[in-house]
This record gives C-alpha cells, sequence and structure tokens, in this order.
C-alpha cells in the first residue's frame, strides 16, 4: 500500500471522526426547539454539548487541513468548486457559535430566542450543507481541466438534496441519543421517545439512499468488483439495527456507540465506493476526475506528516477521551452555564 493510498484512508477516517463528534452536537442544535418546553430545558441541552463543541470542531479543522497538505490539487478544485457552499457552511458554523458564547451575556427574552434561531438554523445548515457536500463528491461535479463548469445549483440536484436530508437524520438520531445520556426528568424521556421516531425516520431514508446512490452514482462498481467490500455497508446496516436494540433495552451509551459505528461505516461505504477518486468528474470522467494518486503532496511530505499524525493524533485522542469521560454525567440545572 503507498503513503498516497494510506492518506486517502486516513483523510476518509478524520472526516468520519468530525462526523461522530460534532453530528451529534449539531444534532441537539436541531432538536433544540422541538425538545425543550421552557428555559430551563434550553439551558440544559445548551449544557449537554457546550463543553466538547469546541474540541468536536476541531476535527473539522483538521480534515480540511489534511486535504490542503496531502492532496493540494483536491482541495485547491473542492474549494473553488464549492465554494459558495462552504462560505455558507463557515457562516452558519460562526453564527452557532456565537450563540453558545453570547446566549447568556444578557438578561432578555428576546435575546435569547434569538440565540436559539442562530442555534437551530446554523446546525440545521451545517448538517444539509455537509450532506450536500458530500453528496455530490459521490455523483461527481462538472469538472473540465480542474474547473467547474456550473454553479451552486447544479449542487442543488435531487442527489445532492437527498444527501442533505439524509445526514440531518443522522445527526438528529445521534443528537438524541446523546442528550438521552446528558439529561433526567422530562426531558431525558422526550430525548428517548425522539430517538424511537427518528430511527424509524433514518432506517426509511437509508433505503432510499441506497437506491438512489445506485442510480445516480458509481460508488458500487468496487463493490461488484470486490464483493469482501460488502462487509462495510453489512456493518452500516447492523450498526443501525444494533441503535434499536439498545435503546429498546434502555442501554444507551451502547445504542450511542452503535450510532458513531453507524456514521463511521456510512463514511467508508462512500471513501471506499469513490476510490480511487477524490473528485470525479461527470465530464469524460476518464480525463477530468481528480484521482487521489495524481493530486497528492511529494513523498516526504507525505512521510513527515504520517510521523505528526502518529505523534499528536493519539495525544488528541486520550484528551477527547478524558474530556468526554469528564463531561459524561448528567447536566446539573444547578449548574447551567449558557
Amino acid at each position: 500500500m503507498t503513503l498516497a493510498t494510506v492518506w486517502f484512508f486516513l483523510w476518509g477516517l478524520l472526516w468520519a471522526i468530525y462526523f461522530m463528534t460534532d453530528g451529534f452536537d449539531l444534532g441537539v442544535g436541531a432538536l433544540l426547539p422541538f425538545l425543550a418546553k421552557d428555559e430551563t430545558q434550553r439551558r440544559t441541552m445548551y449544557n449537554a454539548t457546550g463543553p466538547l463543541r469546541d474540541g468536536n470542531e476541531v476535527w473539522l479543522i483538521t480534515a480540511g487541513g489534511v486535504t490542503f497538505a496531502a492532496f493540494p490539487q483536491t482541495y485547491a478544485v473542492m474549494f473553488s468548486t464549492f465554494h459558495e457552499a462552504l462560505t455558507l457552511l463557515l457562516l452558519a458554523l460562526i453564527v452557532r457559535g456565537l450563540s453558545f458564547e453570547f446566549r447568556g451575556k444578557a438578561d432578555s427574552p428576546a435575546w435569547r430566542q434569538l440565540c436559539d434561531i442562530c442555534q437551530f438554523g446554523g446546525s440545521v445548515l451545517t448538517a444539509i450543507l455537509l450532506g450536500v457536500f458530500f453528496a455530490n463528491i459521490f455523483r461527481g461535479v462538472a469538472l473540465v481541466d480542474g474547473v467547474h463548469q456550473g454553479t451552486i445549483l447544479n449542487q442543488l440536484n435531487p442527489y445532492g438534496l437527498a444527501g442533505g436530508v439524509f445526514f440531518l437524520v443522522i445527526f438528529l438520531l445521534h443528537g438524541a441519543l446523546w442528550l438521552a445520556i446528558r439529561t433526567e426528568g422530562e426531558l431525558h424521556e422526550r430525548a428517548v421517545r425522539a430517538a424511537g421516531g427518528i430511527w424509524i425516520a433514518l432506517l426509511i431514508l437509508a433505503a432510499a439512499f441506497l437506491i438512489l446512490t445506485a442510480v445516480a452514482t458509481d460508488l458500487y462498481d468496487n463493490y461488484l468488483s470486490e464483493p469482501l467490500l460488502w462487509v462495510v455497508p453489512v456493518l452500516a446496516v447492523a450498526t443501525l439495527v444494533a441503535v434499536k436494540v439498545f435503546l429498546g433495552k434502555g442501554r444507551l451509551w451502547a445504542a450511542w456507540f452503535a450510532s458513531a459505528g453507524m456514521i463511521l461505516a456510512v463514511t467508508f461505504f462512500g471513501i471506499i465506493g469513490l476510490y480511487p477518486n477524490m473528485l470525479p468528474s461527470t465530464i469524460e470522467p476518464e480525463t477530468n476526475s481528480i484521482v487521489f494518486s495524481q493530486a497528492t503532496s511529494s513523498p516526504m511530505t507525505l512521510k513527515v506528516m504520517l510521523g505528526v499524525v502518529i505523534l499528536f493524533i493519539p495525544l488528541v485522542l486520550i484528551y477527547q477521551f478524558w474530556a468526554y469521560r469528564m463531561f459524561s454525567g448528567k447536566v446539573d440545572t444547578a449548574d447551567l452555564v449558557y
């Protein structure tokens, strides 16, 4: 296996870690107006994710940084092709972050309501844009010599929009499970019921999205040529079923980890299907697609980066494990911050 191949799958892994971590706090933010019935419950939902969200979003920066350093051509084409969507994504994350930082700075119901709108809107928009972004990568974009031939309207195709909805519902389930873990009383019960309902919606959407993927993309080609790869989508289905089983038994941590495993499997289903492309082109794909092996940095750069990853990523994971363990208990309403 070449260094370029290693980095291609590390690139996919970093995106998967971002989806597993930031996904649940995006889900909680998107559920805010539906599950919180009073000010105490709204503050509880903020505090359920607030101490962890900054660390979660570091993985987005890491995934973007790896794209830039390991695959500079891909980075250049990707950001020029999706610059409108990525700008909206950045604005959504900024607005969402401001709602955390400034909600408690003024004792005004109108101010808090505005922050809640920003929290909800920023969370929903971020989740949908991530789905639209990756669905369009899987589908392919109109590239000729690395230059996008369309507009943002071309990216709002049925498959791209379906990807946006699919990502949103995955994050809603992940967030509802996290909220159920960290809360008690009425809000806890409401989160558990919401997780059960969202699971049914996700099951239907997953089946529909798999069918759409067969119609709109070439992701299944690698699986048809290498049958052993089917273990990945089978794992995605198995973990989705496990979420329901654990939820029914009240084993919420197990259900949340099963949800995280499902996100990992779904991400790698796309990454493996994409291989060896990073940005397929819908126009003469044989010559215009961005293939990872042709878009990498120098071997020395990849070696140095791999050394940095081997040294520092375990330290980051240890720190994040400690942070999750520190804030794994129930939110105490006596210590609400936001």
